[in-house]
This record gives C-alpha cells, sequence and structure tokens, in this order.
C-alpha cells in the first residue's frame, strides 16, 4: 500500500506550525517529497551494498537484507532487452536502476558478472580466468552503456531493472485564496508503508534548510537597504 501523499502533507504542515518553523507552499512540498522519496529509494542500495561488506550474524544481516529486497520489489520490473553493438557495448534502458544482467545462449540463461575494469585487466592475464561465454563479465562504462566479456557477445542480452518512483504530486484547488487537497490529480508515494516517517522527517529536513536560506535572504537584503540608505544620506 503506497503512502498518502496527502497525510504526509499534512503533517509537514503541522509540525511546522506547532514548532513555529514556517510553513511549506503546495509547489515547495512537491519539490521536497520528490527530493525525499528519491533520497531514500537510493539509500536502500547504499545499504545493501554496506551489509554485504559486514561480517557477522548472518541471521541478523540476513533479515536486514530481507526488508530492503521487500521494499525494492515494489520497483522491479519486466526483463529488458539490451540494445547491443557489434564491439559487445549494450545501451542500457533509461530511467531504471540496473539489475542482474543476463546472457542466454543454446537456451541456457547466464547471469553476467559485474567487474571493475582493474578485476578485468587481471582476470584476462590468464586464459584461465578470461571471461568467456560460460563466465561472461561485464563493466558499467557509463550511466547508461555497458561492456561485456567477451566482446563477442552481441545479442541475446537481457537485464533485469528496477524502476525509479513516480514523483509524488500534492494536487490541490484554489478556493476563495486557499489551496484544497484534490485527490484525483494527486500522486502517492511509491515507497513502502513503513516509509511515512522517514518521508516526513526528510521533507521537514529540506524545508527547514529552505526557510532558513530564505530568512538569511531576507536579512542581507534588509542589510544591503540600510546600507543604502545610510550612504544616500
Amino acid at each position: 500500500m503506497a503512502v498518502s501523499v496527502d497525510t504526509v502533507y499534512q503533517t509537514v504542515l503541522s509540525t511546522l506550525n506547532k514548532e513555529q518553523r514556517g510553513y511549506v507552499t503546495p509547489q515547495e512540498f512537491n519539490l521536497f517529497a520528490e527530493q525525499a522519496q528519491l533520497d531514500i529509494f537510493e539509500q536502500y542500495f547504499y545499504d545493501i551494498n554496506q551489509f554485504g561488506r559486514l561480517s557477522g550474524n548472518s541471521t541478523e544481516y540476513s533479515d536486514m537484507l530481507n526488508i530492503l529486497e521487500e521494499k525494492i520489489s515494489i520497483f522491479e520490473a519486466v526483463p529488458v532487452a539490451v540494445v547491443m553493438a557489434n564491439t559487445g557495448i549494450g545501451t542500457l534502458p533509461t530511467n531504471y536502476r540496473l539489475g542482474n544482467v543476463i546472457h542466454t545462449t543454446s537456451g541456457v540463461a547466464r547471469i553476467v558478472e559485474k567487474l571493475n575494469k582493474k578485476d578485468i585487466q587481471v582476470l584476462q592475464m590468464s586464459p584461465l580466468t578470461t571471461p568467456n561465454l560460460i563466465r561472461p563479465a561485464y563493466t558499467r562504462t557509463s550511466e547508461t552503456t555497458i561492456q561485456l566479456y567477451p566482446a563477442t557477445i552481441i545479442a541475446d542480452i537481457t537485464c533485469d531493472v528496477i524502476a525509479r518512483p513516480t514523483a509524488p504530486n500534492w494536487g490541490y484547488v484554489m478556493v476563495y485564496g486557499e489551496a484544497l487537497y484534490n485527490a484525483t490529480t494527486s500522486v502517492n508515494f511509491q515507497l513502502h508503508q513503513s516509509e511515512e516517517v522517514a518521508l516526513v522527517e526528510k521533507i521537514l529536513q529540506l524545508a527547514s534548510l529552505s526557510i532558513k536560506d530564505l530568512q538569511m535572504y531576507q536579512v542581507a537584503n534588509a542589510e544591503e537597504m540600510q546600507t543604502s540608505q545610510n550612504e544616500k544620506q
């Protein structure tokens, strides 16, 4: 179940009002909401990478990974084909995070191992370890391209992809100068329902920074005007 964009916005407004920290317009909220959702989404992958480097109680880390994988599973999409060039370079679909890269040959699907360029160079020093059709590998060459090894792999490559979350939107209509919630034009957060508190906290952080910057600008502008008046006098 998605996190209600209206619930989050009302909680943010209530907190700001209670703590006398200012006000966030619907337009500002929508900007902060999109950034907050993306930050939390990207944090999933960072955490998975970090947990993979930890040693200790395997059950404890396994539980953490299972929770993260459950949250990510919401965004898993149908595997898509990688457009291959005759040099072994593949072009990835845009607006997705890359999951497993898969090579299918003679009806057998194999996960292509992701390596960095240094690892590839080391493996290629020996015919016993160099990537081949049975043990293929790839490196990420840019945000949208990968290099397959061996470079003779020029077809039958697919990849599991994880869709980036759609930007949330608190839709509204203006009635007598007041913004009223419009569910028809609104888009809820796509994150797991358990992220509601995290979203509120992160949006409050972003809002506080924005409000602080505005206050600093107003102070600086007032000082500049006072200086200008003093010079005229």
